[in-house]
């Protein structure tokens, strides 16, 4: 066994963003964090937006198994075939490429994986400027590992190759007609080696690992693929392990307050989040005995804005914490990034990727825009006549989205143009409305976060912290207007689970939250189960139970009171309630995101199209339903029902 120097030895360190931002780095062993990590799941595309991803993965399924990095090699008992390539998907920032670090450090450090004998780590970012190159699978190893040229064939080593970030391939790899290649001399594209090195034409005996966001998983065909894993972010556990160690003192206030704000806690799950409010809270705590947290998605990005302007007027213009930050060219560079943002997010559909074409069309010189190193940042090492093109990339989606909502925003209302929607030059309660419309229209959620932060953007306290970006509107009236809106939307039939949670945490953006106070009332009141509830308070109670971060057994809404509130509910006794075919489309959004065993409907007037919602909602439901119970003489006989696998069924 050998270890080759200079591969992956030594101690990596993470990207600032992972561990405290420019010129505070740490060990990673030191700092690093396990993440949650399943095995199994399918290689197919999901195109839904990483938010609604983020909330899915917030509810783990009761029959997920986890899995290790050191295990992922291992051959499974009752497999003939060894595992050769694993695919790992996973939302932006949730740590796909820390995890590779860590695998490459634990590995040269002796700690895991020793049958491996060379191991080479590649960035689909390194291999896309050398589209249309040819070399030989052996010339590319030699181009990127200096130290390996005394080997000329590595036919008889057992080799892992690491290919980080699928989804930022633009290589045209075509598994349809690429010719075969069998010998690692021979010369073809770079796109030409890496289908063969995948199809395992080349070197049949190499590992390969090769992680991507969920919307590109497609890019490998099935048949290439020996397991599929899905890094998951932190658990509840890991998340307060992280804060742990980011904080000292402060460390028990910091994850109670993020507990308390459910948009805040679920979006934790994802690391590089973790990292943003830790710079946000860290900075804030240090200001005052008893500062004001953020209390909001919106008011987070708002205070990650304003810090890095701040550390950008000290570190390059000799200011101090108490100088002005929001000078002339702060937000000149600020506005320019939110040009960027939406012209590429909204306008191109969903680039992340930047080139410096893309920088100088928005005005923004790549050198000056590199000291914002928390916001945007090279993403290329720099070495000298090796890479031609400079790739660029917000340091997260959710930032990207953020500025772009306050791009539309300050647009709006210094020159009366929605961008949403031009020409045409709207009132600002239009301009809302039209806003929750196109966001609601998205098939797949893509707007789901822009319109969280559009919204939080309109309340004055954000205003203020970003004085010559956005003009106080004292918009009280505008904002009530939205939020009936939203309630309005609420009401109406079919909406569903994920664009009615999505709704939901809109409001609380605008600090409304009558609609939840409205349920809780009923339930201290203990007449929650004879009342006539809205299809919007219907989804407020699905709101307050998923929102809910203990477990109960049962939940009878015929006895439910404020201390039994649950999200992961075992049973749901729902008869005789006096529920109609109205209440299903809300109750099934409970039913697709619950860990529910027993269900109880006995004794209510659902109809059959009630019924055929319920189903719905029963079968994308990540629980094992065990025992689901009907009244006979309401009961329409539905075939999906039958066959839904694991339920039983008790007619009264």
């Amino acid at each position: 066994m050998s270890l080759w120097p200079g591969v992956a030895s030594g101690s990596p360190r993470t990207a600032g963003r992972s561990v405290g931002g420019e010129g505070n780095h740490a060990p990673l062993k030191k700092i690093f964090t396990e993440l949650y990590i399943t095995e199994g799941g399918a290689s197919e595309v999901n195109q839904e937006h990483e938010v609604r991803l983020m909330e899915t993965a917030s509810r783990p399924a009761a029959d997920e198994t986890s899995i290790t990095c050191e295990d992922m090699f291992k051959q499974k008992p009752e497999s003939e075939e060894p595992i050769r390539t694993v695919l790992t998907k996973g939302v932006a920032g949730v740590g796909k490429t820390v995890q590779t670090q860590k695998l490459s450090l634990d590995w040269a450090e002796g700690r895991a994986h020793q049958d491996i004998q060379l191991l080479f780590p590649f960035t689909f970012r390194e291999l896309n400027v050398l589209r249309g190159s040819e070399f030989s699978l052996v010339e590319l190893i030699h181009h990127f590992f200096s130290q390996t040229k005394s080997l000329s064939s590595f036919k008889f080593l057992q080799l892992l190759f690491i290919f980080d970030g699928l989804d930022e391939c633009r290589l045209p790899l075509d598994f349809s007609w690429t010719r075969v290649l069998t010998e690692p001399t021979e010369s073809a594209s770079v796109e030409e080696l890496l289908v063969n090195l995948i199809r395992g034409n080349l070197l049949p005996s190499a590992r390969l690992w090769i992680t991507t966001r969920p919307a590109a998983t497609n890019q490998i065909p099935a048949e290439y693929v020996s397991m599929v894993t899905e890094v998951r972010g932190f658990t509840d556990p890991q998340k307060e392990q992280y804060f742990m160690k980011r904080f000292t003192d402060e460390a028990t206030a910091v994850i109670s307050h993020i507990k308390s704000i459910r948009s805040l806690y679920i979006m934790c799950y994802i690391p590089v989040f973790c990292w943003i409010l830790s710079t946000v809270l860290q900075k804030l705590l240090k200001q005052t005995e008893k500062p004001e947290l953020p209390k909001t998605l919106t008011e987070m990005y708002v205070h990650f804005l304003v810090v890095q302007a701040k550390v950008k007027n000290i570190k390059y213009h000799e200011g101090t914490g108490a100088d002005l930050h929001w000078t002339d060219e702060t937000i000149k560079m600020v506005q320019s990034l939110g040009k960027l943002a939406f012209e590429q997010l909204l306008k191109e559909k969903g680039n992340l990727i930047f080139y410096e074409s893309d920088l100088s069309e928005c005005g923004l010189d790549a050198a000056e825009i590199a000291r914002y190193s928390g916001v945007f940042t090279e993403v290329f090492r720099k070495e000298q006549d090796l890479y031609e093109d400079k790739v660029y990339c917000f340091i997260h989606l959710s930032v990207q989205e953020f500025l772009a909502a306050l791009h539309v925003h300050q647009t709006f209302y210094s020159s009366g143009v929605n961008l949403l929607s031009p020409p045409h030059s709207e009132s600002p309660e239009a301009f809302y409305s039209s806003a929750v419309d196109l966001a609601l229209q998205s098939p797949n959620g893509h707007l789901d976060l822009f319109l969280r932060f559009l919204v939080g953007l309109s309340l004055p306290t954000n205003q203020r912290l970003l004085p010559g970006l956005l003009t106080e509107t004292g918009s009280d009236r505008t904002n009530q207007a939205t939020v009936e809106y939203i309630k309005q939307k609420l009401n109406e039939e079919g909406l569903s689970t994920e664009r009615s949670l999505n709704l939901f945490h809109c409001l609380i953006e605008l600090n409304d939250h009558s609609l939840m106070e409205e349920i809780q009332k009923f339930m201290r009141s203990g007449r929650l189960s004879n009342r006539d509830l809205s299809p919007a308070q219907w989804s407020a109670l699905s709101f307050l139970l998923l929102s809910s971060d203990s477990a109960l057994e049962e939940f009878d809404l015929r006895k439910y009171c404020p201390t039994e509130r649950s999200r992961l509910c075992l049973t749901l006794v729902l008869c005789s309630c006096g529920l109609s075919q109205s209440v299903c489309a809300p109750l099934a959004s409970v039913l697709s995101i619950s860990s529910l065993t027993h269900l109880d409907l006995s004794n209510n007037d659902l109809q059959d199209s009630g019924l055929e919602l319920l189903c719905e909602g029963l079968k994308s439901a990540p629980c094992r339903l065990e025992t689901l119970r009907f009244c006979f003489n309401i009961l329409i006989l539905c075939t999906d029902f039958l066959f839904i696998p694991g339920v039983s069924f008790s007619l009264i």
